[in-house]
Formats: C-alpha cells, sequence, structure tokens
C-alpha cells in the first residue's frame, strides 16, 4: 500500500497539497484504500471516495483550484472503464432521442425543494451576471435583462426558450418586456412548476425533446433563446440542434445561446461528473461552435463572463450548505451521501471556472440579412 501512497502524496506536492497536511486545502485521508482507488480509477476514484467519507477537506474549492491549476487531475491514467467509455463517445450517440431523459431523470427531477433551497429567488439555474450586483438574487436579474437586451426584446416578439427549466426567464421577458413565449423542458418536474409559475402569463410549456419542434406544429419566433441546456446536447447532435433554431426562427430573427464552454474538443465529461451529476453532458469547444453554425447563421457577438460562474456556484454552495434538510430524493444514493456529492459538485465546479478550464459564453447569432446593424451589449 505504501507505493500507492507515495505515488498519490507525490502527484498532490506538485499541485501545492499535502496529504494530512495543516493547510486548509490539504486533504485529510482517513481510509488507506483511499490511494489505491484514486489511482485505479482516476477523478472517478476520487469523487466516489469523499461521497464515501474517505477524505476530507475544510477548503474543499481551494483543494479543487491547486488539482486543475496544476493540472494533476490529468496526469492520473484512465481506466481500462473510462478508455472505453471514450471509444463508446466516439462511436455511438450519447445524447440520442433516447437517451435525452436520462439526465433529466438523474439531475433536473431530483426535487424542485431541492432547487429551491439552492438557487435565487426566480429559480435560475445557469450562471448570474456580477458586473455591478452584490448579492446572487441581483446577479440572475441583471443575467435575465442582458439577455432581453441582447435580443432587443420587444411586445411584438415571439420568444421561444430551449430548455426552459422552472421558467424563470419567460416570466421575466414577459413582465418587464411585455413578449409572449413558449418554454420546452425535458424535465417532468420542472415542466409542473412552470406552468405554474407562469399561470395567466402568456407563456406556455411543453415538456418534450428539442428535437419534437418545428414550425408546422410550434409556430414560428421572432427570438429564441436557449440558457444552460446546450451542455446536454452532444457533438454528434449541435448540427441538429442549430437546424432545429432555423427551422423555426423567422428570417432577420436572432437567436441567443448561453452555455458551458470547453477550451478543448471533447465528447464527454469528467467521469465523476458523468455518472453523478450530469449523464452524458459534454461542453462544446469554440471550434465545434463554429462547425454547428456554418452556412446557418452569422455570428454576431460572443461574450465569455466565465470568471462569474465561480462566484454564483459559491453562492449555491453556501445557500445549500446553509438550507438543506434532508428531502424525499428521486434517487438511490443516501442523504449523507447524496449531501457530499453535491457539496463536491458544486466546489469542483467552481474551481473549475476559477482557473479557467471551462467558460461560460452568451452567443448572438442572426439568421438571414438582417436590416440592421447589430451593437454589443454589455
Amino acid at each position: 500500500m505504501n507505493k500507492y501512497r507515495t505515488l498519490i502524496q507525490n502527484l498532490a506536492a506538485e499541485a501545492g497539497i499535502t496529504i494530512n497536511g495543516s493547510a486548509p486545502y490539504d486533504i485529510q485521508v482517513s481510509n488507506e484504500q483511499f490511494y489505491e482507488r484514486v489511482l485505479a480509477q482516476g477523478t472517478l476514484g476520487l469523487g466516489e471516495s469523499y461521497m464515501d467519507g474517505w477524505w476530507e477537506c475544510a477548503q474543499l474549492e481551494e483543494f479543487f483550484y491547486r488539482l486543475l491549476r496544476y493540472q494533476a487531475d490529468q496526469k492520473l491514467s484512465l481506466s481500462w472503464r473510462e478508455s472505453l467509455a471514450l471509444i463508446q463517445a466516439k462511436v455511438f450517440n450519447r445524447q440520442s432521442y433516447r437517451k435525452a431523459i436520462e439526465v433529466a431523470q438523474t439531475h433536473y427531477n431530483l426535487s424542485n425543494a431541492l432547487f429551491q433551497t439552492m438557487l435565487d429567488k426566480r429559480m435560475n439555474y445557469s450562471c448570474g451576471y456580477w458586473k455591478e450586483a452584490e448579492t446572487l438574487d441581483q446577479a440572475q436579474e441583471a443575467k435575465l435583462d442582458l439577455i432581453c437586451r441582447k435580443l432587443a426584446l420587444s411586445p411584438q416578439d415571439r420568444i421561444l426558450d430551449i430548455g426552459c427549466g422552472w421558467g424563470s426567464f419567460l416570466k421575466f421577458a414577459c413582465e418587464r418586456y411585455q413578449c409572449r413565449g413558449v418554454g420546452i423542458t425535458i424535465s417532468e418536474e420542472q415542466a409542473a412548476f412552470a406552468r405554474a409559475n407562469c399561470t395567466g402569463m402568456p407563456i406556455e410549456i411543453i415538456q418534450g425533446d428539442y428535437r419534437e419542434l418545428n414550425r408546422e406544429a410550434h409556430g414560428e419566433f421572432e427570438k429564441v433563446v436557449s440558457i444552460g441546456m446546450f451542455e446536454h446536447v452532444g457533438p454528434k447532435n449541435y448540427r441538429t440542434f442549430m437546424e432545429v433554431v432555423d427551422e423555426v426562427l423567422i428570417d432577420e430573427g436572432w437567436f441567443l445561446l448561453h452555455t458551458i464552454g470547453d477550451n478543448l474538443s471533447r465528447l464527454r465529461c469528467d467521469p465523476w461528473l458523468d455518472r453523478y451529476i450530469f449523464p452524458n453532458g459534454v461542453a462544446p469547444s469554440v471550434r465545434q461552435m463554429g462547425e454547428a453554425i456554418e452556412g446557418l447563421f452569422v455570428m454576431e457577438d460572443w461574450h465569455n463572463f466565465g470568471v462569474d460562474y465561480t462566484r454564483t456556484l459559491l453562492s449555491w454552495r453556501d445557500n445549500f450548505k446553509q438550507n438543506y434538510q434532508p428531502l424525499p430524493l428521486q434517487t438511490s444514493i443516501s442523504q449523507d451521501r447524496f449531501a457530499r456529492m453535491w457539496e463536491y459538485y458544486l466546489a469542483s465546479f467552481a474551481s473549475a471556472f476559477k482557473v479557467r478550464r471551462l467558460q461560460l459564453w452568451q452567443i448572438v447569432l442572426s439568421k438571414g440579412y438582417p436590416a440592421s446593424t447589430y451593437r454589443s451589449i454589455r
């Protein structure tokens, strides 16, 4: 067992982390099997061993920041299972129509009450805009208004929200800009909440897959938006997604895509994240986005404010730690293990944005030959 401990200690030391050290970002290991497990399973073993209580860390987000900054996670060899999974991702469509429901079943259908303990009052589950904000509520309202202004939203507009979540954007847009809207989400729990949330407003909520959208059934839209959903589309479907938007968007219409972006073109996300948080999820790269929109849209604006996601995620983490109580969740994971899993997810994600491993993009695209020139808004 000593050889495994030595290897992990040396790897951690490269990132400025001391196993069982005194710094708040040093991890405290209580199970000697931890070392072999991490060497055998990589980041999956690291995450699962934390869920199992094999190690603790007072400043989890700082631990991840150091781990990611010095790329210590990339120095762990892939297990044969993960190598096979990468091959399968190249061959199969992991975000096919049949498999798309898996992320709703694993994540978004967990419990609306769970997300209410964590999110802002409007229930936004995407990056806030902290340019002039001091609180999470302010940052999320600033993000919603930024999107509306970028789209020049008006009472004459009918807008489609692909991946509408709990209806926060559509409700805000209709309240502030008097537009009409249609939202679609694959999650049953989100759709039910969104319908109740938007009662009495000119908003229709559809439970379904984005590939079901078409002009004949749903009409055409002056504006289309997708906020924090594109990460579930998958590289094999990026072009299909853009073709769906092209199908329902009027000529000279505008589409705003708000998505996490990766610095590299990947076929799947981190193994632990894939298994426990976002099954089949993967963030697009600049190259993948370019290939998806080529010949369909004009790229009008590309805004990166990924650093704001760190503050958003840590705000969610703080809310979760302060407010979380055991809830009847749609998962087989025990309450204690779930709480550790959720904190691990929020802290590790926050650090990935802080170290600039991940980005947050708002991309504005126009269709056809717009009569007016688009002016970037910040």
